[in-house]
């Protein structure tokens, strides 16, 4: 066997690999003494077919496997000589010429091939106990408890059809039917029968509801809005239409009392254990909203504080499974680049960066995680693995099953654990104090916020 280096740049290593035909041809000869106990042929007794006939009905496809086990042995060496790091699977490539493969699958030539390796980096930890951060946190006030149950209420609440020769008032139901066109052309999606709508819900398009204030069953007006520009439908968004509006009932808002009563009608004894519940429901999102901003003011000042190479197949890797995701998002609303105010080119550009933060990002952390001997346990991700079962109701066999099948589709339960573990870790490394913030202000950074990583 002769192993040449013949590049080393950056990350990047390749060597020229030579593996002898005599060291294929023994590696050969020791895969036809294991065959010859196991195969049946006729005309032969158990264990006494010769190697020679053996060779001639298995020999290519047995130096097949001889090959690819031997190449698998060879990179594995060059790694452990090396100590190297990979960042991903070394990249084999054999001769072209039909021939000389020919020649090594008969055993008549050498294996000549080249492996290309890419390594991970050395990464130089910063000094986390500089990084400084605030944790936003925003308690629940009763105030808030209470803007949660008159929302149930609206959600629960009975309407009784108002007298005849009414006219609907803010807050009555009305049930109506209606046609929309753009342009004096009807257009998909713009028409529907028997509709129930809450005047002032803000459940339509905007200026849509008030439009409706006054008027009476059996009254037919035109609705003329303008579609938000930031509209899901590309082609509806930010252009006028005109809405012929019927109704056919308004039936006005009833009362209802918010005691026990009203608490049994949602499966809770008591106003006061439902209270507690919305209470308990309510911080659980704060605490889980706070965790999130926390942990990206971590990532950000992680990203500030490390430079180094990364591995381009990792970030390559990383940018065609983001760019997959982002233009079949697009594709699947109808939208183009040219709707979101950019081109191909500048996108491609501005998730490349990203591909490049989050595998900098991960490597940091998978640096930290093994400096600090973190694990995840088998019991853990059986508990992630429960927890992605009972989110498709009726189906929690098949999920169970397909994940306990997929070593690749596991580990991707095991790898977010990971993350939040050493997240966890650093967070004990780092100056951490904790911030008060009003509901609307933690809210509007979540609506302001970037993906973490």
């Amino acid at each position: 066997m002769q192993v040449t280096k013949t590049s080393d740049e950056g990350l990047k290593r390749e060597f020229r690999v030579v593996l002898e035909a005599s060291d294929l041809d023994g590696r050969a000869a020791s895969r036809f003494e294991e065959l010859k106990d196991r195969v049946r042929i006729n005309g032969f007794r158990p264990g006494k077919v010769p190697a020679s006939h053996l060779k001639r009905l298995y020999g290519r496809s047995v130096m097949a496997e001889v090959i690819e086990q031997a190449v698998a042995d060879v990179n594995g060496q060059i790694v452990n000589d090396n100590s190297f790091k990979l960042a991903l699977e070394p990249k084999v490539t054999f001769p072209e010429s039909q021939s000389e493969i020919e020649a090594v699958l008969e055993g008549r030539g050498d294996l000549a091939y080249t492996v290309a390796m890419e390594i991970l980096p050395e990464i130089m930890l910063a000094d986390f106990s500089t990084i400084a951060l605030e944790k936003p946190v925003a308690p629940v006030e009763d105030a808030d408890v209470d803007q949660a149950i008159d929302r149930l209420v609206d959600q629960n609440r009975p309407y009784e059809p108002r007298p005849e020769g009414s006219k609907a008032e803010q807050r009555d139901r009305v049930t109506i039917s209606f046609k929309g066109t753009i342009d004096g052309e009807l257009f998909d999606g713009g028409s529907a029968d028997d509709v129930p709508v809450v005047v002032g819900s803000g459940s339509f398009i905007p200026g849509f509801e008030e439009q409706l204030v006054g008027i009476a069953v059996g009254e037919t007006r035109t609705v003329n809005v303008t579609f938000p520009v930031n509209y899901l439908a590309p082609n509806l968004a930010g252009k006028d239409a005109s809405f012929e509006v019927t109704c056919s009932e308004i039936a006005a808002p009833g009362h209802v009392d918010i005691d026990d009563a009203f608490a049994k009608t949602l499966g809770i004894e008591t106003i006061d254990a439902l209270k507690e519940a919305i209470r308990g429901r309510l911080t659980s999102e704060r605490e889980g909203l706070s965790r999130a901003r926390l942990k990206r003011a971590l990532l950000d000042a992680l990203d500030a504080r490390h430079s180094f190479a990364l591995p381009d197949g990792l970030v390559s890797q990383e940018f065609e499974g983001v760019w997959a995701q982002v233009t079949g998002e697009m594709k699947q609303a109808g939208r183009t680049f040219e709707d979101e105010k950019t081109t191909e080119e500048a996108a491609r550009d501005e998730y490349r960066k990203i591909a490049e933060r989050r595998v900098r990002l991960g490597l940091v952390l998978a640096e930290l995680g093994q400096k600090a001997d973190i694990k995840v346990t088998d019991d853990e991700v059986t508990r992630s693995l429960v927890e992605r079962a009972r989110s498709f109701p009726g189906q929690e066999q098949q999920v169970w099953d397909y994940y306990r099948k997929n070593p690749n589709a596991l580990a991707s339960l095991r790898a977010p654990i990971f993350e939040e573990k050493v997240v966890d870790h650093l967070l004990t490394l780092v100056q951490l104090a904790e911030k008060r913030v009003t509901k609307d202000e933690l809210f509007r950074e979540e609506d302001a916020d970037k993906p973490a990583a």
